[in-house]
């Protein structure tokens, strides 16, 4: 039954099952059927373990980022919510998705600084946006951290890693990023939209550990998961 707050929200046509929603873009149906990552996971790279400990991974070949924090695993539908943002301009779940992420950000020990994933500029100019940015300025806003939009930059227009092996994306992102800014002492968290394999957050907190800083995190959206490699 819905609240008396929800009866005053105007209502709207979820966009997974086109029902009308009165809790936002999606309705509450569709909500509870999302692939929520609340299994036990590494808390560096979002991968499932057991008990949540550390992964085997992370022990013998540790990232410069040091935590994940993930709403989803990227599995159907949540799938087609992220690709509709990312290839349909539906800009609005950048908002929703954001919110969702805030909510899972412990309020103790913030980072200084907020970075965002950077798109090189000619698949900036291909796509009009980035995605990861929409997400971080609203982030940014929710928990009232500073962000650096313009902080790194991509300087190598590498392919697609998803349209690479998981062996190959370490070697295509090497060097692909640069960072001019002084972080010295500071603590960043790097947001982006999927985690496949961390190997572009990984290469991208590099050159932020190179600049100063002194604890790196990284939130996601979405962690894709073994069985959907």
């Amino acid at each position: 039954m819905r609240s008396n707050f929800e009866r005053l929200l105007p209502e709207q046509p979820c966009v997974l099952c086109s029902q009308m929603s009165y809790s936002g873009l999606w309705c509450e149906a569709c909500d509870a059927s999302l692939p929520y990552l609340n299994e036990p996971h590494c808390p560096i790279c979002a991968l499932p373990t057991l008990q949540g400990e550390v992964c085997g991974r992370c022990l013998s070949h540790p990232p410069i980022f040091s935590h994940t924090e993930v709403v989803f695993g990227y599995a159907f539908p949540l799938d087609k919510l992220i690709q509709a943002m990312k290839y349909g301009e539906q800009l609005a779940l950048a908002n929703a998705f954001a919110k969702k992420l805030a909510r899972r950000i412990a309020q103790k020990n913030l980072p200084d600084y907020i970075i965002p994933m950077p798109l090189h500029p000619a698949r900036l100019k291909e796509r009009g946006f980035n995605q990861s940015l929409l997400l971080a300025e609203k982030i940014a806003r929710e928990l009232n951290i500073k962000l650096l939009p313009n902080a790194c930059e991509r300087v190598r227009d590498t392919p697609s890693q998803s349209s690479l092996k998981w062996k190959e994306r370490d070697k295509n992102v090497k060097d692909a990023f640069s960072c001019d800014v002084d972080l010295t002492g500071k603590r960043i968290a790097l947001i982006d939209d999927v985690m496949t394999t961390g190997a572009s957050l990984n290469a991208l907190a590099t050159v932020i550990k190179k600049s100063g800083a002194t604890h790196i995190e990284t939130w996601i959206i979405a962690r894709t998961l073994p069985h959907n490699k």
